[in-house]
Order: C-alpha cells, then structure tokens, then sequence
C-alpha cells in the first residue's frame, strides 16, 4: 500500500465524522459557483437592477469565502484533536514529523478536491434553475444556461488556495513535545471549570444593556448605536457562554432538591464541563444563527414596505410644472394618452405651489424661497389619495411642516417672510405625504387659505396629479421623460439640471424597488441556507469529537444498572443543550435586533420576523431528530 493510499484509506474510514465536513464544504462551493455563473453571465446587460444584483452576489461571495476559511479551519482542528491517539501510534511505529504532516495535507487535499468536483457538479445540475430564478427576480429576460470558464476557474482556484492555506494552519495544530500526550490526549482527567464572577456580571451588563439600547433605538439614534450594541452582543456572548453559563450551572448543582432528583445527578454533574468544552463552538454557533436570522429577516421583512409605498406615492404619476411651458402640455397629453392605451381609469388633480421668499429663519439650511400650499389644497390631494382626513383646519399665520416621506421628520421652526415681514410657526407635520421628495426640491409648508391668498409668489409651480387603484399599470409610462420612475425638480437658483418639470411614476419605481428586494432575499435566503448549515455542521463535528468520551462514560454507568431509557433521557438532555441553547440565544439576539430594525418602519414587521424565526427553529428540531437518531444508534451499538 502506497502513502498516498493509507491517507485515502483514512478518509474511507473516518467517513462518518468527515460526512458532514464533506457536505458542508460542497454546499458552499456550490453557492459560490452558482453566483459566480450569475456574475459572469455574458447576457447580463447593464441596467439598475442587474448592476445591483452583480453587487449583492459579490458581497455574499466574498462574505462565504472568509466564513468558509473558518468553518473548514475549526472543523480539521475538531478533526486533528479527536486523532492525537490515533498519531501517537502512527509515530510510535515510526512515522517521521513529514510523513504525519504530508498524510494530514493528503487528506485535507482529498476531501477539499472532492468537496470542489461535488459542489461545481451540483452547481452545473441547479445552474439553470439558479439562473432563472435570479432573472426573474430582477425581472430581466430569462438567461440560458452558460457554462462560464471565468465561473469554472475562480471558483476552483478559490478554493483550492483556501484548502491549501488551511494546510499551512494545520501544521501547527498537530505539533506536540511529546508523544505520551498525544496517547493521554483523550485520556487527561479534566480540570475543574473555574469561574470569573466580575467577567459574569460584565457578560450580563453587556448584555442587558446591549437590549436595552436595541429595544429603545429611534430613527436618529440608529447609526450611532448600531456598532456599540454589536460590540457589547458580541463580547457580552462570549463572556455568557465562558463565564455566566458555568457560574449559574455551579448556582443550579447547589440546588440539592434538584440535583438528586433520579438521572439530574449525572446531567448536571457533566454539564459545567460540557459548558466548558463546548464554550467556543456555541459563540460561533450563536453568532453565526444570528447573521442568518438578522439576514434573512431584515430582507423578509421588506415586503413591509408595498404597504409602504402607497403612503409615499399617493399619485399614480406625479407631474410639477414650473412655470408656464408649451412642454407642459405636450408631456400630460402624452401621459393621458398611455394611460388611455393601458385601460388604466384615472382621476386628476391640479394645484397650485406658491415659492415665497423669505428673510430670517430659525433652520439654518433653509432656502431664499420656500414653497407653500393652502390648507385646502392639502385636503383635496389627501382625500384624492384615499386618505380619512381629520386634520384641523389652520388659521392666522399658523403652519404645518408639509412631509415629503412617511418617515421623515420635522424639527420646529420659525420664518419671517419679504412679505411684510409675517412669521410663520411651524411646531407640527402634516399627516399624510402628498408629494413624494423627489418633486419637491426643498421643506415646504401648508398655510392657511387666508394667508395663502394674501401672500405674493415669487414664482408659482402647478402640480397635477394621476391618481388610480393600479398603479403597479403605470410601470413604464413617460419612459422617456423619467430615468428609473424619476425626474428630479430643478432648483431655483443652480442648474443642474435643465428640465423644466419634475416627475414620479409609481409604477415604474415600484417595479425597481420589488426587484431589487426580491433579488437581495433570494440572496439572503442562500447565503443564511449556508451560514445555518455551517452551523449545524459545526454541532455535528463536536457532537461526534465527544463519542468516544461518552461510549467510555455511559458504559461505566451501564454497569451499574443504566437502563435504555435512562440512557435515551441523559443523551436527549444533552443534545438538546447543545442544538437549541445557541439557537434560543441567536433568537434572542435577533428579537432586539428586530426591535431596533422596527424604527425603520412606520409598519409592524413583527409578524415576517416571527415567521422567519418559527422556519428556522422548525428547521433546527427536524435536524435534532435526525442527528438525534443516528447518535443514539451509533452511541448503543459501540455499548453493546
């Protein structure tokens, strides 16, 4: 038998602990592969939509491709501990330091080239399925089936130069003084657990405070708490699974009414060790669950924003007409006349903007003119919008700050108008947007009819709505007077641009928004497919690098009277401790996550997150019956 047999004969015969490894491995070559096909596609054309999803897919490769480098570098070490006997005897009978590294790199090799043949294989069988499913998302042309041989080779040189780094790391895993401790490695009685309580109480401040700043986010406070709260998370995590964990599992085994009850005495007695041992892997595990949750709501969680869109774009098509242009009429005969050719029913309002000039103002970024609308005017666009109007009607110089988006918001503010040198107050915000920001350049304001009819313009724009119950029909009206569903509003006093309209069509703004999101879930939902797989593959590994400890342990206890079904609650307990303890707190972790994500919603997103949560965690139990199962056969048969 050659060397390079006895390392392929190694891996045949530790397949069951390399199974998962294997698996994880070609799952994550795959979704390499297959966004890598999508990127390289030759008939993807330049557009929004494409552009964005080439951006989002190679977001997730680079974020897979590190994570990768972890997950296969954690599970050789996993690999390299539970075989220091098996080494100590391969040395003993003369196997050099070469030999050992050159069969561990031989095996690494092996099991990473089958995972890279394995993953492009199922990668060119899913390939078309991947890449109709993407162009429909973006809604594009459906794209043939291409093998890309830029797809081909950066996918295998990826991983190729990964698997040969964790070679490099590897070496240094399997370096002993020597050889009696790579014979005791699995034998060393353990040491005590100890604990820390000032690092306890630290991991329960981070975290408490961690919530607390995450349940309490607004809108203006989000982006200056984000990365401390991710901070204390992720630090207040570790301390939690290092040092609170074993300190209130020492607090539970002083319970002696619990701790003598029937089989408790054997759990508990093991699970501070447990605790310990497995420490590391459940952070990871944590953190990992929680990336996949945090992602895959956060995108779910979009479709929110339909609801949303409507409140946004109360007209179907919005036109603003700046002075008086022959364009003008031009441009809304031809609006009227596609919507004419679509069958879409319609109804129109027109209304005057009046840009007032002022002289003083308590907002420092407040413009010369400022553009107004009477209180009447306001109503009329609200109730044509479909809008229950209860707002009460405004008098003398009273104000309302005129709201552009649905989360926008309005400090107080005072003018002092050219005009006879009037005040205007504005200490509240309309209820209802009926203009969408991207036709009203600067703050406006709603004033009462009276003033409004006192007051001198200094120019007067006319605004005219389109409004309907399908606006999704509007998607590619006035194509060519809009670029992506948009035109800009001129400023009065810089010409960037030299347009003398601005212009919305819902539909057309709807259609790229929905494709963007839906292509940005249809990523999140592989790549969270990825990390969450990686994460139950990282429970696998531990479970099995503790077989022999627990076939040795539960056949001491067996010989004094264990019985099947005492064995079947202990491993039950234990298993359950180990899949669903860094579930329950990634879950945790993304509840708050959620809550600070609220802020961004003028919507509940409370029911989407709940559904993402209760799919994962159905994932997770039918996963814990499985390996559950083939754990319990294999831990009997080794009993018997």
């Amino acid at each position: 038998m050659t060397f390079r047999q006895f390392a392929f004969r190694n891996v045949i015969r530790n397949k069951r602990t390399y199974a998962a490894y294997f698996l994880s491995s070609a799952f994550s070559v795959m979704i390499f592969f297959v966004y890598a096909l999508f990127i390289f596609h030759p008939d993807i054309k330049e557009g929004v939509t494409a552009s964005t999803a080439i951006e989002l897919m190679s977001a997730a490769e680079v974020i897979m491709y590190v994570f990768s480098f972890l997950f296969v570098l954690y599970s050789v070490s996993t690999f390299l501990k539970s075989r220091k006997r098996e080494f100590g005897i391969l040395m003993m009978h003369g196997m050099t330091r070469n030999q050992l590294n050159t069969m561990v790199f031989l095996e690494n090799m092996l099991i990473g080239i089958a995972a890279i043949i394995t993953g492009i294989g199922a990668g060119i069988i899913t390939g078309k399925l991947f890449l109709m499913i993407g162009s429909r998302m973006i809604g594009i042309e459906s794209l043939p089936f291409y093998l890309s041989g830029k797809a081909l080779g950066w996918t295998v040189g990826a991983f190729l130069v990964l698997f040969l780094c964790i070679f490099i790391f590897t070496t240094t895993l399997v370096r002993v003084n020597k050889l009696i401790d790579l014979f005791q490695a699995g034998e060393k009685p353990k040491k005590e657990p100890k604990v820390s309580k000032v690092l306890s109480i630290l991991s329960a401040i981070l975290l408490i405070t961690g919530y607390y700043l995450a349940a309490t986010t607004t809108l203006e406070t989000m982006f200056f708490r984000i990365l401390p709260v991710i901070g204390m998370t992720i630090i207040g995590t570790y301390f939690f699974y290092t040092q609170l964990s074993l300190f209130l599992t020492k607090l539970l085994q002083k319970n002696r009414l619990l701790f003598w009850k029937k089989t408790n005495l054997i759990t508990f007695s093991s699970l501070a060790y447990r605790l310990k041992d497995n420490a590391r892997m459940f952070f990871m595990v944590t953190i990992v669950s929680t990336v996949a949750f945090c992602a895959v709501g956060t995108l779910a969680s979009m479709n929110v924003l339909t609801k949303e869109f409507r409140d946004n774009y109360p007209a179907a098509i919005s036109y603003i007409a700046k002075g008086e242009h022959p364009i003008h009429e031009q441009n809304l005969q031809q609006i009227k006349q596609e919507l004419k050719e679509k069958n879409v029913v319609y109804s129109t309002l027109k209304i005057p903007i009046k840009y007032i000039e002022i002289i003083d103002s308590s907002d420092e970024y407040a413009r010369e003119r400022v553009p107004v609308v009477a209180f009447s005017d306001y109503k009329k666009s609200s109730e044509m919008a479909g809008y229950s109007f209860t707002e009460k009607e405004l008098a003398g110089t009273e104000s309302l700050a005129l709201l552009t988006a649905s989360l926008e918001t309005f400090d107080h503010q005072t003018y002092t108008l050219k005009q006879e040198k009037i005040k205007l107050l504005q200490n509240k915000e309309t209820e209802h947007v009926v203009f969408p920001y991207q036709i009203l350049f600067s703050e406006g304001l709603v004033i009462s009819d009276d003033l409004y009819q006192k007051l001198s313009a200094a120019s007067t724009d006319t605004f005219i709505g389109f409004y309907t119950d399908e606006f999704e029909k509007t998607a590619g009206i006035a194509d060519h007077l809009v670029e992506d569903g948009a035109a800009y509003a001129p400023r009065d006093d810089e010409a960037i641009d030299p347009k003398e309209y601005a212009m919305t069509v819902s539909g057309t703004l709807y259609h790229l928004k929905m494709s963007m999101y839906r292509m940005s879930l249809f990523v999140a939902l592989l790549t969270g497919a990825f990390f969450f797989i990686a994460a139950g593959s990282f429970l696998y590994f531990r479970l099995y690098a503790d077989l022999e400890y627990d076939r040795r342990l539960y056949l001491t206890i067996k010989k004094v009277g264990l019985t099947d079904g005492e064995l079947n609650k202990i491993v039950t307990r234990q298993l359950v401790l180990l899949f669903f303890v860094p579930i329950i707190v990634a879950m945790i972790h993304s509840v708050f996550a959620y809550m600070a994500l609220q802020s961004l919603f003028t919507m509940s997103i409370a029911t989407e997150m709940m559904i993402v949560l209760a799919c994962f965690f159905i994932a997770q139990v039918i996963y814990f019956l499985f390996i559950r199962h083939h754990y319990l056969r294999n831990l009997k048969k080794t009993l018997i």
